[in-house]
């Protein structure tokens, strides 16, 4: 005879009933969920458990916890990442953001930059081909879209090629890096994207204000020249719960 699979914790049943009754449209986006209260009344639960049945909402991106008002279906439509087009020299040789691609019709914004000049770390170095210690130029940026930080990123360019430039200016102008490497003659032929995942240090969840649980996606993206020169490393941080990847790849 077949084991019996064990059922799911209360607060998992719990949870998915919440998340069938969004689903189904009887909440919808900025609608305040149940509270626990009326959780523990409706399930015959403690507190923890309703606690913990709202926390996988949050947790997954669906809702977000607003203190002292209660927790409410999240109202954000996902970026949808489309990374091919979004690299090609159509968009940014023609003075248009690679970021732009991401959200055509909606305002994403820089709201913190930085720009100096550092000694490159040991990792970078190898990556761009620079001896260990030789000096890049680093840009820092967060972006943020409907009032919602979404996206750390951090370019490193070799200091040789990039100093004087625009590149070394918060704002680079139409097209961004690659439009200004190209004016240097350094435009980029090729890029190489990896991805992964992981749980974010507390620093990175304060600047992307992420709910606790919520993991980010990390995208590495190295810019290579027609005759293979790496011209930028950029490590991006991206809340997990905000972005769609989609990579459209012919047969």
């Amino acid at each position: 005879m077949a084991a019996q699979e064990s059922p799911s914790p209360k607060y998992r049943r719990i949870a998915d009933a919440l998340k069938r009754a969004v689903a189904a449209g009887e909440f919808g986006p900025g609608d305040r969920l149940p509270g626990e209260n009326e959780l523990m009344a409706r399930h015959g639960v403690a507190r923890m458990t309703a606690r913990q049945a709202l926390g996988v909402l949050t947790s997954e991106g669906l809702a977000e916890a607003r203190k002292g008002a209660g927790v409410f279906v999240r109202d954000f439509q996902p970026i949808r990442r489309r990374s091919v087009p979004r690299l090609a020299r159509e968009q940014w040789g023609e003075g248009r953001s690679v970021w732009a691609a991401d959200v055509p019709d909606r305002e994403l914004v820089v709201d913190e930059v930085s720009v100096g000049e550092e000694p490159v770390a040991d990792a970078v170095a190898a990556r761009l081909d620079l001896p260990p210690g030789d000096a890049v130029i680093v840009r820092r940026r967060r972006f943020v879209l409907d009032g919602k930080p979404v996206l750390l990123s951090t370019s490193y360019l070799p200091a040789g090629l990039v100093a004087n430039s625009a590149i070394t200016r918060p704002d680079t102008g139409p097209g961004g890096v690659y439009a200004r490497l190209a004016e240097l003659g350094a435009a980029p032929a090729r890029f190489r994207e990896e991805v992964r995942s992981r749980m974010p240090a507390p620093e990175e969840a304060d600047r992307l204000r992420l709910p606790a649980g919520t993991p980010v996606i990390l995208i590495s993206r190295t810019a290579v020249t027609a005759d293979g020169r790496i011209v930028e490393v950029n490590e991006m941080i991206l809340d997990s719960s905000a972005y769609v990847l989609e990579y459209d790849v012919d047969a």
